[in-house]
């Protein structure tokens, strides 16, 4: 096991910044998540870890030493790829040897390693099976087991499961975790799916635009973001928003008005406020006592219902005029959970209450939090 240090690290392709003064701190024996929209430097990232890329500045290290000009191979790291790239004429057996092979290991050492591997994996009686006779996700088992049996202070692996389909990935996903227990070393994960990122890791890393939005446990993350883009891509459905701004009587928009003490939470009237709930912390107002703190009532039109099965999304419209878009959740929408023998209809006027401890208020002009309750 070892820790991972970023110490301002800055990775410049001509005039392009892919990562901007990153500093993160990865514990050892930590599982971390690098997580964000396509394109926001978290594969960069992690091949800056690797080696696989230098930085343009900046410095990295691993285990307390610093690896910033070393090759790949002297970090003590393994990688599993998103393109698993098994050797399609080996078996499985040479397939994870292989690289112990390459490296000249005693024949001992080799089969009790790849044993071990395997059993970790749960990869027994298939040694003998080729690639192209296994599922998907019994390939990626065989390359993470190739990855385990190096013995690799680091494990990195970049979206591992992209190319499985969704059942394999859910079952990967607990393998995974069960894997980060056996082992008990440092995993480093980068992926898009947030899903992913909160069910498996210790600490997620939000990465938007090259910059680190935030570093913490999953579920701060998600109830406590730092920044308006962590609330926004942290959670599946969105967070609801609506832009508006401090009133003396609290907050002010074009389609919601809620009532508070501006001076208690240190917002000045006339600021510039973006406003946040989650679609589980908004209520129909007959069941205002689910709420801890409800809000006034907000008027509604049922737009469109999509059973989900335990639950129902239920899209509203805040006002005759709104336009709703394709995705229905544009200025003046609204969506909330409802339970699924719900007896509310499309096209169905409804009254609405927010939860006030569950209110999250930023500030529009810098994308910071200010609260996250308003009770």
């Amino acid at each position: 096991m070892a820790s991972v240090t970023l110490e301002n690290v800055t990775k410049a392709y001509g005039n392009e910044i892919a990562v901007e003064d990153m500093n993160l701190e990865i514990r050892d024996g930590e599982f971390l998540t690098l997580v964000g929209p396509s394109g926001c430097g978290k594969s960069t990232t992690m091949e800056t870890i690797a080696g696989l890329t230098q930085p343009t500045e900046g410095s990295v290290y691993i285990g307390g030493r610093d690896v910033t000009d070393l090759p790949p191979k002297d970090r003590g790291v393994a990688m599993v790829f998103q393109n698993i790239a098994l050797f399609p004429h080996m078996d499985v057996y040479d397939n994870i040897s292989f690289g112990l092979r390459l490296r000249k290991y005693d024949q001992d050492e080799i089969e009790e390693r790849v044993e071990q591997a395997a059993e970790v994996v749960q990869l027994e009686g298939m040694m003998d099976r080729m690639p192209a006779e296994m599922s998907g996700g019994q390939r990626q088992r065989v390359a993470i087991a190739r990855a385990i049996v190096r013995e690799p202070d680091v494990f990195l692996m970049d979206e591992p499961l992209a190319n499985l389909d969704a059942e394999l990935r859910i079952h990967m996903r607990t393998q995974l975790q069960r894997l980060h227990r056996e082992l008990d070393t440092t995993i480093i994960y980068v992926t898009h799916d947030q899903a992913q990122a909160m069910t498996m890791s210790d600490r997620i890393a939000v990465i938007d635009n090259g910059h680190l939005q935030q570093v913490d446990p999953p579920l701060t993350c998600y109830n406590e973001p730092d920044k308006l883009f962590v609330a926004s891509f942290i959670g599946s459905p969105a967070m609801n928003f609506f832009e508006g701004e401090a009133v003396e009587s609290g907050f002010d928009s074009e389609f919601i008005d809620i009532s508070f003490d501006p001076a208690a939470n240190d917002i000045t009237p006339g600021q510039n406020l973006t406003l946040g709930v989650r679609p589980e912390d908004v209520y129909l107002a007959r069941d205002r006592e689910e709420a801890n703190e409800p809000t006034r009532t907000i008027g509604a039109t049922v737009d469109v219902l999509e059973p989900m099965g335990d639950e129902v999304f239920a899209y509203l419209l805040l006002d005759e005029d709104v336009e709703a878009n394709v995705e229905g959740r544009g200025e003046g929408q609204l969506l909330l959970n409802l339970d699924p023998q719900t007896d509310i209809h499309e096209g169905e006027d409804i009254e609405v209450v927010f939860d006030q401890q569950n209110i999250h208020l930023f500030d529009t002009d810098r994308g910071q939090a200010i609260t996250h309750k308003i009770a």
